[in-house]
């Protein structure tokens, strides 16, 4: 059998390449190692193209150009990624029990073996260019990953067929966005994020995580990813997807493992684009026992007692995220049984509830809390849960409800827990009607806990004395930063309170219109704990640090 020609041989009988020119490159092949063809096209004397067809000839194979085929997604499944990449090497086709691959090396006869046993099919070697495949293997396998990725994403959210049938058509037009939406999702509720903020700037994605109560950039992506995004997020949550004009509000359940997660959606027109924010609620790290929320001895046993009367209100004041709602649902997880009926009005409703009645309000048609209230009312409640007292009307209808024989909970924004009559009387409710129905109110901030893998413990200095109200120096812990707290040095939060219960004497001093300074005095003296005095105790046992007090309350 006649010997196979050599490349060099193959391009001189084509006058492409001259003997000594031959002869030159082979010098070069010793000293250097490469490979000749890649020595002929950098001396400049053929092209990649004339290499290519030469090699064609000699191994008499075909020459493929992958810019111009496209290879189906089962064919790609056919040969393991990590083998396409280490002999840089594309399944193309299967015919008749051959599969044709195309190589930058098909001379390569062990890589042609080893590709055999491991997709179990004879191999057909043909020519491409190295550039093409190795671009089009990281096309083709990235696609299959985000494939892959999209299918499971499929089963993760819980949507309705129309909804399906939209984000099927997305997901062919864009596949791969949706690995970069899982990572964002997945990665929120490793991290324990209560929110996710997907902000377009000029040319990039920013993608922010608040942890325990911090906004941290996690992410930054290609901005042509953002209108993609947008769109799915968008289905995901039955929002008009065409609609870029005006603030769109939505929610969908996302399945990872074994959690629900519930996810609230507001995405908001800006300068640069449409932004997303997801607030990550999941009901099992929520929903917490009551006697998990971190109160003191004392004043669990005062909450155990109001939470428990049979009419009146109890309030829960505090800022935007300093976790009233969880308190909130406590409070109605603890006192829920089959023998009451349990109504509650929100904006929104964050949390499924076993066994309660929840409605949300709805502004654009007028059912507001007030108007909820109302109906509330008329359906034999026991127990009303409010979730914000937000003007004169509602908090009338609140009031009457707890004179009337029932059990109302809700919440205020105020400071701290005596200013809370003070601004019910600012908005027009007789001191009379509140010393007859305030069963207790309840302020509460949260704070980060140090981490206690990394935390240190340190003396306190004169002035750290004089903050936390001490005599003399002890020793306090003081953040660090390691690997399990992400070089934060805090990891997770704590709950701090203070809680007024309603006596006569307080009861007295809201009818005569006390000031708020003589009620907290008289409340402190019959052992109410304020929110620094929390906060300090919190220091003193090493659960929190000097400079949470001071960034929380002071």
């Amino acid at each position: 059998m006649a010997s196979r020609k050599r490349l060099g041989e193959i391009l001189e009988s084509e006058g492409l390449l001259s003997a000594a020119q031959t002869q030159e490159a082979l010098e070069i092949q010793r000293r250097t190692e490469e490979k000749l063809g890649d020595i002929l096209v950098s001396q400049g004397w053929v092209t990649y193209e004339e290499i290519l067809q030469a090699i064609k000839r000699q191994l008499n194979i075909p020459l493929v150009d992958l810019d111009e085929i496209h290879i189906k997604q089962e064919i790609i499944r056919l040969m393991p990624e990590k083998l396409a990449r280490k002999y840089s090497a594309l399944p193309v086709r299967l015919d008749n029990g051959q599969l044709l691959v195309a190589m930058g090396d098909p001379s390569n006869y062990f890589a042609i073996d080893d590709l055999r046993l491991a997709t179990g099919y004879v191999v057909k070697p043909a020519i491409a260019a190295q550039d093409q495949v190795s671009r089009h293997i990281d096309k083709y396998y990235d696609k299959e990953k985000a494939q892959k990725a999209a299918e499971v994403f499929q089963r993760s959210v819980v949507m309705s067929r129309n909804q399906q049938e939209k984000l099927e058509t997305e997901l062919n037009q864009d596949a791969p966005i949706i690995q970069f939406i899982n990572t964002v999702l997945e990665n929120a509720i490793l991290y324990k994020a209560s929110d996710i903020h997907i902000e377009p700037e000029e040319e990039k994605i920013r993608v922010r995580y608040r942890i325990d109560g911090y906004l941290e950039e996690v992410l930054r992506s290609d901005i042509q990813l953002m209108d993609p995004v947008v769109s799915i997020i968008k289905i995901m949550c039955n929002m008009n997807i065409s609609e870029k004009r005006v603030p769109q509000d939505g929610r969908f359940l996302y399945r990872t493992g074994a959690k629900d997660v519930d996810m609230r959606v507001s995405i908001v027109p800006t300068i640069n684009g449409e932004k997303i924010v997801l607030r990550l609620l999941n009901k099992d790290e929520a929903l917490l026992d009551l006697g998990k929320l971190g109160f003191s001895d004392r004043d669990g046993e005062i909450i155990q007692k109001i939470i428990r009367r049979p009419y009146g209100m109890v309030l829960l004041c505090g800022p935007t995220g300093s976790g009233k709602t969880t308190t909130l649902y406590s409070f109605i997880k603890e006192v829920n049984d089959e023998r009451k009926n349990i109504v509650t009005i929100e904006d929104p409703v964050e949390y499924n509830l076993d066994g309660v009645n929840q409605m949300q309000v709805n502004n654009k048609i007028g059912f507001t809390f007030a108007e909820g209230l109302r109906s509330i009312l008329r359906q034999d409640p026991d127990i009303v849960l409010v979730g914000e007292i937000r003007d004169m009307e509602t908090a009338e209808i609140a009031i009457r409800a707890a004179l009337t024989g029932h059990l109302v909970f809700s919440t205020l924004h105020t400071n701290n827990a005596v200013s809370t009559i003070s601004r019910l009387k600012d908005m027009n409710i007789q001191p009379f009607l509140l010393a007859s129905t305030l069963g207790g109110i309840i302020a509460q901030r949260l704070v980060r806990k140090v981490c206690p893998h990394c935390a240190v413990e340190e003396k306190t200095s004169p002035v750290e004395q004089k903050i936390l109200g001490l005599p003399e120096a002890v020793t306090i812990k003081k953040a660090t930063g390691c690997p399990a707290c992400n070089m934060k040095g805090y990891k997770g939060r704590l709950a701090i309170y203070e809680v007024l219960v309603m006596d006569e004497e307080i009861q007295r001093m809201i009818v005569e219109d006390e000031s708020d300074q003589t009620i907290e005095t008289y409340a402190r003296q019959q052992g109410m704990i304020s929110l620094r005095e929390s906060c300090v105790e919190k220091v003193l046992s090493g659960e929190t640090t000097l400079e949470e007090l001071v960034r929380t309350i002071l």
